[in-house]
């Protein structure tokens, strides 16, 4: 497919809350898999669409050799506490520690509109928080734990 400029912090794009997609056609899919190119091209674990300059609520990401797309995602469940080190393909090489949730379930659509939930602990908890984030228009640098003096 095609690999996509990924917008960075200072674009006012991602400070806004993505649009729900309510049509599941061949140019969604395609859309999806240039995300797929853009975040391998980026070396990234995680891509939302505001990322590509769409504000559209879908995400991808690739935790510990699994693949997840979710369209129209919405978090559930929370449960427990964990702070760990993030970063972002829109924040260039900054990285700091942010609480999330150990355990976080979410619903949402498949790229063909089925629907699908997914439990995550750890770090897919952790990403798919932080890519939730993206698609209400908070970056993970708006949550950085303050450093104790």
């Amino acid at each position: 497919m095609a690999v996509r400029n990924v917008i960075q912090k200072e674009d006012e794009l991602l400070r806004m809350r993505s649009k729900e997609v309510k049509v599941f056609d061949k140019k969604l899919r395609d859309l999806i898999d240039d995300m797929w190119d853009t975040m391998y091209a980026n070396n990234g674990m995680g891509l939302a669409c505001p990322q590509v300059g769409i504000l559209k609520r879908i995400v991808v990401m690739e935790v510990n050799n699994m693949k997840f797309e979710l369209v129209n995602p919405v978090i559930i469940k929370e449960e427990g506490c964990d702070i760990d080190e993030e970063g972002c393909l829109s924040c260039g090489k900054i990285k700091g520690k942010v609480k999330r949730p150990m355990v976080v379930t979410v619903t949402a659509q498949d790229r063909y509109g089925y629907n699908i939930a997914i439990t995550g602990e750890k770090l897919l908890a952790r990403c798919i928080c932080h890519e939730v984030d993206h698609l209400n228009g908070v970056l993970f640098i708006d949550k950085l734990e303050k450093k104790e003096s």
